[in-house]
């Protein structure tokens, strides 16, 4: 209606005469009173906290407009209130975590939840995005887990952080401790044997140093056999310590499994311990001998 009185108040941005700016809820005259408005209407201090003031987590109390309002999930303090439910310290502007219902400064939480470290036990403490802290590097290893720090070499206890390890008794060794202390060393050049390696006589090799005594030829996939401990191919070993075939005068070398006849100190292949007239075999059978010719008995009466 028009206002036709001296006496008006402005309010919202529109004038109302005096009686009339009253509590949208209860109608209480809001004229030098303090007042709230929601959904464009006025309320009164008690009608707001009544109806749209939320009650605080902790002192279950309404949060009127005289205290800021906090909220997380849903979930409002009053200023004063929002605190760490252990030690009682203000999360206001503080890094926290919730937990069961209950909120905790960062200390707390990682002291009462945080997985810890196996090897100092302390927590694993996260980091905070908005002040640049990085969270604390964690290294998992056969189900326990470390700080950056305390995942360290068994032997010189320095940290291994992304460099190789070798496993060694459910613990980590660094590469060049592993290979000082426990690696297997080539038993011609003494050094570490890390792959493709040769075992002789209970001693490891590099296949490439395990060679003939002689003329030095890979061994690895040859054929050889030993004299006085040293390896020799088989041709380097016929021709220095095999006995000669009296026949065909190559090395009677075994290798194959190569039968041989000795005889008054001469030797012969199998195959070659034939009648030097008829070529018939002499194996297992009688022979004559005619000046150191071997003959069967019926070519020894011709």
């Amino acid at each position: 209606q028009l206002i036709f009185s001296g006496e008006y108040t402005k309010a919202m941005d529109e004038n109302y005469h005096k009686d009339h700016l009253a509590c949208h809820n209860c109608d209480k005259k809001l004229v030098a009173c303090r007042y709230i408005v929601k959904d464009e209407n006025p309320h009164c201090i008690p009608c707001y906290q009544e109806l749209y003031a939320h009650n605080c987590e902790e002192c279950k109390k309404p949060i009127g407009p005289d205290y800021k309002d906090l909220s997380y999930k849903d979930r409002h303090w009053h200023e004063f209130c929002f605190k760490c439910c252990e030690c009682q310290k203000s999360l206001v502007d503080q890094p926290f975590a919730p937990k069961n219902d209950n909120i905790y400064c960062s200390d707390c939480h990682d002291k009462n939840f945080a997985a810890r470290c196996d090897g100092c036990g302390e927590p694993f403490r996260g980091g905070d995005e908005e002040k640049g802290i990085e969270g604390m590097k964690k290294f998992e290893y056969k189900g326990k887990q470390w700080h950056e720090e305390c995942f360290v070499c068994m032997v010189c206890k320095q940290p291994i952080r992304n460099k190789s390890f070798i496993p060694r008794e459910n613990e980590a060794v660094c590469v060049p401790c592993y290979e000082e202390q426990f690696a297997q060393k080539c038993s011609k050049c003494n050094g570490v044997i890390n792959k493709g390696g040769v075992a002789y006589k209970n001693q490891p090799w590099h296949r490439e140093c395990f060679t003939c005594t002689k003329c030095s030829k890979e061994l690895a996939k040859e054929k050889f056999t030993s004299k006085d401990d040293q390896p020799y191919c088989a041709e380097c070993y016929g021709e220095l310590f095999a006995k000669k075939c009296c026949r065909c005068s190559k090395a009677i070398t075994g290798f194959g499994g190569t039968k041989f006849i000795s005889f008054e100190d001469r030797h012969w292949h199998s195959d070659c311990f034939v009648c030097y007239k008829c070529q018939a075999s002499m194996v297992g059978k009688g022979f004559l001998m005619n000046e150191g010719d071997i003959l069967c008995p019926e070519c020894g009466r011709n």
